[in-house]
């Protein structure tokens, strides 16, 4: 297959993917809050403080996490994982729009269906927990990979927190962004190496089920 058919076909993935995430994820969720707490999504954003106060602390728990994300996959131990990512990254060529709509996507569709459908019953920790191993950062066969979804599973649980305490638009807020910087970062590093050299970059928040060897 000529390399302009694979890159349609990753585009239309990462399209996909999006819609999927936003829509599918946002859909199920609903229903859970419709039907199981009998409430709406309306409620659900309604939760919490100002929206413009949720918003900027939303950005800067997001910032601050990506920054954090970003030196812990960059420590030397965490090549084999690094080099995993930046393979998997490279062939998708994504540009910054649509970086930003995988991030909104991600952000928005996942977080309704965690933070506003399921954590009210199963809590913060087992959720950020199955969030983060639904995305293949915990993976008992690959115990850098672990130590990666170990540590992601603490920034969700911020996640988790900022839902609870501040408002769903705060936990939005803070995945969006989280997942912007670290695309970003990996734009950034793909255009400074040679295309031939594997480069590394952080895992964003949104789905891959595969891990690294």
């Amino acid at each position: 297959m000529c390399r302009s058919k694979i890159a349609r076909l990753s585009k239309k993935y990462i399209y996909g993917l999006g819609i999927i995430t936003l829509f599918g994820f946002g859909l199920i969720g609903t229903l859970i809050i419709v039907y199981f707490h009998k409430g709406s999504l309306a409620g659900s954003f309604s939760h919490g403080l100002h929206w413009l106060i949720q918003l900027l602390v939303g950005l800067a728990y997001g910032s601050v996490a990506a920054y954090l994300a970003w030196h812990v996959i960059h420590m030397a131990f965490m090549d084999p994982v690094r080099n995993f990512f930046a393979t998997f990254f490279k062939g998708l060529s994504l540009n910054i729009p649509e970086v930003l709509f995988l991030s909104f996507c991600a952000g928005v569709g996942e977080e309704i269906l965690f933070r506003a459908a399921i954590q009210p019953y199963l809590g913060i920790w087992v959720t950020s927990i199955i969030f983060i191993a639904m995305h293949g950062y915990l993976n008992p066969m690959n115990w850098r990979i672990s130590v990666y979804g170990g540590f992601m599973v603490l920034l969700s649980s911020g996640l988790g927190y900022l839902f609870d305490h501040v408002g769903l638009v705060s936990a939005m807020s803070a995945h969006f962004i989280f997942d912007v910087i670290l695309l970003a970062g990996l734009l950034k590093d793909k255009n400074e190496t040679d295309p031939g050299t594997d480069d590394g970059s952080a895992a964003p928040m949104w789905p891959d089920n595969n891990s690294a060897g």
